[in-house]
C-alpha cells in the first residue's frame, strides 16, 4: 500500500495541523497523537488518556532533522540508535532538551523521549504533518494498550477527532527506551 498517497493519512495530517487528537497505528500498539507544538492539544490528549502531566510523553518523527529545533543538536550516538530502529524492534532515545521542550511534554523528567518512527502508516503521517508528534499508547491510564482499531474505539470513540488508517506493525512489544548519553536501557523489549 502506498501510505504517502492514502487520502485518510493526508486527512489525519490535516486534523493534526488543526489541533486535533488522533489515534495512529505504531510498531506494536495504537497510539494517541497530536502536534507537539500545540500545548492545548497536548493537554487535551493527557486529559483524554487520564495521564498525569508529570509522566512525560514520547515525540515521534519521520526525520531526525525535525528534532533539531527542539534539541539544538542530536548527538551522533543517538542518531545511530534511532536510525537502527526497525518496525520489529523500535527504539526510543532519551535526550537532553536544553530547556527547549515544554514541561507538558517532558513531565518531571530531565530528558525527552524521541523515536524515529519506521512503521509505514505512522511514518507517512509524520511526513505529511511535517513536524513532531506526541505519541503515547492508546489506552486509558491503567488499561492495556489498544492493539486494534476496535479497541481504540471502545476506549475513545467520542473523545478523539480521527482514527488514522492502518494496523499495528510487527513488533511484539512497545519500544525499548535507551538513555542516549549513558547507553542505559530503561525499558527493555
Amino acid at each position: 500500500m502506498d501510505w504517502m498517497r492514502h487520502p485518510e493519512v493526508i486527512r489525519a495530517a490535516r486534523v493534526l495541523q488543526e489541533g486535533g487528537v488522533i489515534a495512529v497505528p505504531t510498531e506494536s500498539v495504537w497510539g494517541l497523537s497530536c502536534d507537539a507544538n500545540n500545548e492545548v492539544s497536548v493537554r487535551r490528549l493527557l486529559s483524554i488518556k487520564c495521564r498525569s502531566e508529570s509522566k512525560g510523553l514520547i515525540l515521534i518523527t519521520d526525520r531526525v532533522e525535525r528534532l533539531e529545533p527542539f534539541l539544538e543538536s542530536v548527538p551522533q550516538n543517538a542518531r545511530l540508535l534511532m536510525e537502527s530502529s526497525t518496525v520489529e524492534r523500535p527504539v526510543t532515545c532519551l535526550l537532553s532538551h536544553n530547556g527547549k521542550v515544554p514541561k507538558v511534554i517532558t513531565g518531571d523528567n530531565e530528558k525527552v523521549a524521541v523515536r524515529l518512527i519506521k512503521h509505514p502508516p505512522a511514518r507517512a503521517l509524520c511526513e505529511h504533518f511535517g513536524g513532531l508528534l506526541v505519541s503515547t499508547s492508546a489506552n486509558p491510564n491503567g488499561q492495556p494498550p489498544a492493539k486494534s482499531q476496535s479497541k481504540v474505539l471502545d476506549y475513545f470513540s467520542d473523545a478523539i477527532d480521527f482514527l488514522s488508517p492502518g494496523s499495528v506493525g510487527g513488533a511484539d512489544n512497545v519500544s525499548e527506551i535507551v538513555d542516549a548519553t549513558s547507553g542505559e536501557v530503561l525499558r527493555a523489549r
